[in-house]
Formats: C-alpha cells, structure tokens, sequence
C-alpha cells in the first residue's frame, strides 16, 4: 500500500490507525471512515477537549483510544498521523518494525484528490520558518483577484483533506507545508512551491539543522514550472539545486533589491517581475507598490514578492497581483498596530516565536523597547540582540527561558536597560506593559515579538498577542 495511489486502494475493511485528534486527525478519521476503513484513532491526550472530539467519532463508529498513543493497534495496516508526532514515537517505531506504513494527513490529502474522478486542483505550496501563513493569505487573495476559485489550506489551521473533497473542485490550492507535514508527505508534487526561508527552528522535533532543512526542501521534489526561492538565503537556493523537478520547471528567486533576470525584487518602490516576461533580460513587468501592501515592513514585501512570483508562475495578470495585495489584511498578532499612547507606538507580533521572526519584526522599527521572552526551543539568541542592539531602547524579559535572553543582552547590549520579571501567571503581561511604558519615550515602539514559543505562560500565540492588546487597551483607557 506504500506507493499505490489511494484510489487504487480497496479501502472497505482496511484497518487504519489515525494518530492524534485535531485540526488534521478528526477529517482523517471521518473520510477514511466513509470510504470504509476500520478506524482506531489513538491520542496522548485525555483532556475535555480531546473528549468531545472522540464522542463525536465515536457516534459515527469509529473506535477512540484517548490516553494511549504508544501502543499499536492489533490488525493495522496503515497509519495516518497529525503532523506534531515526532519520528521516535514508541508507535511509530512499533509501526516500523511490523512494516506498516505511515502516511501524514497531507499525504492522504494528496492521494484522495483525485477520488471518484475528480479533476485535481493544483497545489502552489509555501514553507519556510516564517511568513507561511501570511505568504498563503496573501497568494489566496491574488489567485480570487484573478477569478480563481482558491482556498487558503494546510498548516494555516484549513484542513487539505475537506479541501480536496470539497463537492465543488477548485482551480487551484494556496497551500502552507510544515516541515511536520513535509517529513510525512512524501508523494506530494506541487505546480510550484516556495522555500521562504530557513533558520534553527523545531531542532527538538527533526533531530538537527539539516534534518529539518531536509524536510523543508521537500517542498520542491517533483514541481512542474516553478521553485521559487530567496536571494537573501542561499540554503533556500541550494535547496532547489538540489531538488529533482519536471522538464523545464525554473529557478525563480525573489529579493528586496534590484531584480535580475528570473527574478522578482523592488525598484523604487515598485514590485516588478524579470522572470515570467517575454523577454526577462530587457523587460520589466510592474506588479503593484510596495504601498499595496499592509503592513509594508520589509519581510512583509519578501512575503508579497514571493506570493506574487507562484501567482505569476500560475498565469495570473499583473494587475491581479496588485488588487488581490491591495484586498489582502494580515491576520491577528502579526505586526498589528495596538495603540499610540503618549507618542508611543504599541505593536503586537506574538506570532514571532522564534528568533527568525523576531528579528525581522525588530528590524522594521527604531528605537524600540523590546517585550520578550517564553519558550526557547534550543534556540540561541547572541545573533538575534547582536544584530538589534543600537535599536533597542530597553528589553522587558518574561517567561520561562528568558534567562536566556538575558545573557545575550549581557554580552551584546550592555548599555541596554533591562527589566526581569519573574512573574509566570498570564497577568505578568500586564506588568510587562507598564514596565514597557517605563522606559519607553516619545517616538519609541513597544514591540512585543517574544522570540519564543508561548505555552509556558499562554494556551497559544493568539492568547499570548491578546493579553498584550489588553493590557495596552487599559493603559489607553487610564490615559484618555
């Protein structure tokens, strides 16, 4: 059952262990389940959560073990897992030893889309440690601008596999790959895809730098027309070097700076194309104004240059490009404006959980007070304030690893005021604020980009970005 195509595969009284609940294991569980699978679903957790969602499987028939993860189920033939179950998984190496393959969701996702002789959409695929989710957003925005029935689907949080089945096909998928998802998707072939960027991130999970590397520039094995990388990081164009691709698929690279031919860049505040023209070595296509797009911050514009180059790689006209970045609103605790209080600019960008991102995110702003902190990672953070120092105005340390942080400051930004807050209850964003507050002056940016992850003090990023909002909302209100 390895390599077959799934609509080759008698799936009535297979037996199928679907491992984790969730955003991917639940539509797994429920289309394996209608095509006549017998579904087992095993999940670590046994939370009330995890409850409701095995009662609702559970009523379609389907068997739930809540709280046993490790074991493998008697008669399994093949696994299908949510993309956050690392490698060394006792099951999965119980898997391995009985030869039960183990696919992802997104690899069933690829599999099933052509079920019941459907025409499959085509996949344009987007990864990278940061700006997946906003480079997708943006890609959907282009492709409806251009008339195309689209969805924005992956790791954004969409399922691919109710995306692939939907009753109404579309023309073409905007699609977020993880380097999870990639690691369990081995068959997946996009139209084109994008490797945004690439640094230390989910080394706990991969095992090294180059495992997850590896994941990533899975992204390409297979493209058609287009793999689309960064000029800016080059591991992202070794990556397409060495990826094996169809007949005549390009290399097209995206930059900030003046584009040459095959490339997308700026030139005086214009998004312009020098690789899908008819003659890129002399000619020149506008896209859209750097204005067009929002928040125009330079890793945002990296982002809308690379959504632009698989739009264009698609067929899309210029000026759907410029309307689809015109219409396009980027998502909470990204770079989101709060407030001005006091000729102070407040900015949340919790979705700044790692060090990557944090660096972009400070890079936009000058003088800063910087509010950071929480869940490492493993990460190291010396490159991070070495290169952010002359910025900042003073650094508010919160959370579990800022321990960390605070050493890199030590070393690199001496001069730079730090407050330490040991508080680790949700209320220390609070304290925070007003510390904040404290050190920042007229003109200044408080800038929460934590360069961590958010689940020692907060459920999730999201939260993590509303107690900042909150808290900036009172110190507004107290002010007015």
């Amino acid at each position: 059952m390895g390599s077959q195509e799934v609509s080759d595969v008698d799936w009535q009284g297979k037996h199928v262990t679907v491992a984790g609940l969730g955003v991917s294991g639940v539509p797994a569980a429920r289309v394996l389940h209608g095509l006549g699978a017998l579904v087992t679903v095993v999940a670590d957790g046994d939370d009330e959560r995890s409850r409701t969602q095995a009662a609702e499987l559970e009523a379609l028939g389907i068997t739930v073990r809540l709280g046993d993860g490790a074991t493998l189920p008697e008669s399994t033939e093949l696994i299908v897992t949510a993309p956050g179950w690392k490698p060394d998984k006792p099951l999965f190496l119980a898997a391995a030893q009985a030869g039960v393959p183990l696919w992802g969701d997104v690899e069933l996702a690829w599999r099933l889309r052509g079920l019941h002789g459907r025409t499959p959409a085509p996949w344009l695929a987007v990864t990278g440690t940061n700006g997946k989710t906003t480079t997708v957003r943006m890609l959907a925005s282009i492709l409806e601008a251009a008339g195309l029935r689209t969805a924005a689907v992956g790791n954004i949080g969409v399922s691919l596999l109710d995306a692939v089945l939907d009753e109404e096909p579309y023309d073409v998928l905007a699609v977020e790959l993880s380097s999870y998802q990639l690691h369990w998707a081995p068959s997946v072939r996009a139209h084109s895809a994008a490797v945004l960027n690439l640094a230390p991130d989910h080394i706990d999970w991969h095992g090294s730098m180059e495992a997850y590397t590896a994941d990533k520039g899975r992204v390409y094995e297979g493209n058609g027309v287009a793999c689309v990388y960064n000029v800016a990081d080059p591991a992202t164009e070794r990556l397409v070097r060495e990826a094996d691709v169809e007949e005549g698929c390009r290399a097209i690279g995206f930059t900030l700076a003046t584009p040459g031919p095959s490339q997308l860049g700026v030139v005086d505040g214009i998004l312009v194309d020098r690789a899908f023209v008819a003659n890129r070595q002399k000619q020149a296509q506008e896209l859209a104004e750097v204005g067009d797009i929002d928040p125009p911050a330079p890793h945002n514009v990296a982002n809308a240059l690379a959504a632009a180059a698989l739009a264009r790689a698609f067929g899309v006209k210029p000026a759907a490009v410029r309307d689809g970045l015109r219409a396009f609103r980027p998502d909470p605790h990204r770079i989101e404006h709060v407030a001005d209080i006091a000729s102070v600019t407040y900015i949340d960008d919790s979705k700044a959980t790692n060090t990557h991102a944090a660096e972009a995110s400070l890079a936009a702003y000058d003088p800063i007070v910087w509010i950071a902190g929480g869940l490492a990672k493993g990460a190291t953070f010396d490159d991070l304030v070495s290169g952010a120092a002359k910025r900042l105005r003073g650094v508010v340390l919160m959370g579990a690893d800022r321990e960390l942080i605070r050493e890199a400051l030590a070393r690199h930004a001496p001069e730079v005021p730090v407050v330490d807050l040991a508080r680790t209850d949700t209320g220390a964003m609070s304290d925070a604020v007003r510390e904040a507050a404290g050190l920042a002056r007229p003109g200044d940016t408080v800038l929460l980009a934590p360069a961590c992850a958010s689940m020692d003090m907060f459920v999730n990023y999201n939260k993590r970005g509303e107690a900042f909002a909150d808290a900036v909302r009172a110190r507004a209100a107290e002010s007015a």
